[in-house]
């Protein structure tokens, strides 16, 4: 395969990848807006450093964590504002949802919403995203021991929140 065949197969994983980068944006930065800016900035610098990539490392690993370094920057950079940012606007439904459903997402999102960051970011990785407890150790640069403690603290604060029995997660 030439380099360029290459490069424009790269290039199209990370136009696949876009939805899940969007959530995951969405479920760090928690506006809308500031996580499709986060989403572009990070698919910039990806491209833009593609050398910098290892072939045999996941490119979803990577880019996850390219955003929420993209992130980190964007924070340090507004200072320490005292910046509030609005639950996600629920407006972008494809089709008609059943009204149920509706609800038990509203109240999902409300709920990871309240959690602290550390667990929320785990439980998007490891339950939304299907990262590997490695993977998603790796993008958060801890421990996998730490992944899973975070990960099991958040868990259960989503099922007291969401009042499921024990074990069940929608």
């Amino acid at each position: 395969m030439s380099t360029n065949e290459s490069v424009e197969s790269i290039q199209e994983q990370i136009v696949a990848l876009l939805p899940r980068l969007r959530r995951f944006a969405r479920n760090l930065v928690r506006d809308p807006h500031d996580a499709d800016d986060m989403v572009q900035i990070a698919v910039e610098r990806a491209l833009k450093r593609l050398d910098q990539w290892h072939r045999d490392a996941r490119l979803d690993s990577w880019l996850f964590k390219i955003v929420r370094n993209a992130w980190i920057d964007e924070v340090r950079s507004r200072g320490r504002q005292a910046r509030i940012f609005m639950p996600e606007e629920a407006g972008e439904q494809v089709g008609v949802a059943l009204m149920d459903q509706e609800i038990d997402r509203l109240s999902t999102e409300a709920a990871m919403a309240r959690l602290p960051e550390d667990q929320r970011l785990a439980v998007g990785l490891v339950l939304v995203e299907g990262l590997s407890y490695k993977d998603a150790a790796e993008v958060l640069e801890v421990p996998i021991g730490t992944l899973t403690s975070r990960l099991a603290r958040g868990r259960e604060a989503l099922q007291g929140m969401l009042r499921l029995p024990e074990g069940e997660l929608r």
